[in-house]
């Protein structure tokens, strides 16, 4: 029996090295992403890994939640041993004041950072609730979703409402049989491509800016390896659940 996991967001930064480390023998792991990655190609079977890459824009929430569906469905359950969904995908989407927004900016951060989680987690507790396995869902929020920052009011809404839909979803579930364990989980301060974008900001309408540059000059952000295994670490956790929106650095 293998375990399976659904990851989005793959291709880069901590979700490949998620992927990465997700690679062993005994699991089948299913990747969502803008782009596809070769290297985890022949990692997966290296490691003797069940691996998919789907090539997908979560933008286009229905459609992916839609192709999981068939998918699941196609599946035996009873060959799983566990089954895990990590909603990792995210933009940062517009930086600067609000009324400089576009729509398509706005839309495109709600449906990847919102939307797609919420449909792809109501597609995954559908499809797998029979299977007599333990079920897990993981979302990766942020500390932004719990503090506000200026010229983030997009991103910091959108991980606020993922934040606010796990402790709705965990009420649901502890109603129901065979519930699954939710946790939407703050990963830290990672370097990776949106730390990029933050520190590239515009200081006129970004006055956190200075901040985030002093992050990345002190050395004070984790490698997207390491933020990978602390992340899979807390989804490993017996515990796992207990603390429906929790901070991997706590």
């Amino acid at each position: 029996m293998t375990q399976l996991t659904i990851l989005t967001g793959a291709s880069r930064g901590m979700g490949l090295a998620m992927a990465e480390q997700l690679c062993t023998p005994d699991h089948t792991l299913l990747c969502i992403s803008r782009g596809l990655s070769p290297s985890l190609a022949t990692l997966a079977q290296h490691k003797g890994t069940t691996l998919l890459q789907w090539q997908a824009d979560l933008a286009q929430a229905e459609a992916v939640a839609d192709k999981l569906k068939t998918w699941l469905q196609s599946q035996n359950g009873q060959s799983f041993q566990s089954a895990n969904l990590i909603n990792n995908a995210g933009v940062i989407g517009h930086l600067g004041p609000m009324e400089q927004a576009t729509a398509s900016s706005v839309q495109q951060a709600l449906a990847i950072n919102l939307a797609a989680p919420m449909l792809l987690t109501q597609v995954f507790l559908q499809t797998t609730r029979s299977w007599p396995v333990q079920r897990k869902v993981l979302h990766i929020s942020s500390g932004l979703g719990r503090r506000a920052m200026a010229a983030s009011a997009v991103y910091c809404a959108t991980k606020a409402g993922l934040d606010h839909f796990s402790r709705s979803l965990a009420l649901d579930e502890a109603l129901l049989a065979n519930p699954a364990q939710v946790v939407s989980l703050a990963p830290g301060v990672i370097d990776t491509d949106m730390q990029t974008d933050l520190r590239a900001g515009n200081p006129v309408g970004f006055p956190d800016q200075a901040n985030f540059i002093h992050l990345k000059e002190s050395g004070s952000l984790t490698s997207p390896a390491a933020a990978a295994a602390r992340v899979l670490g807390f989804l490993a956790r017996g515990d796992f659940g207990s603390q429906v929106v929790a901070d991997v650095r706590d």
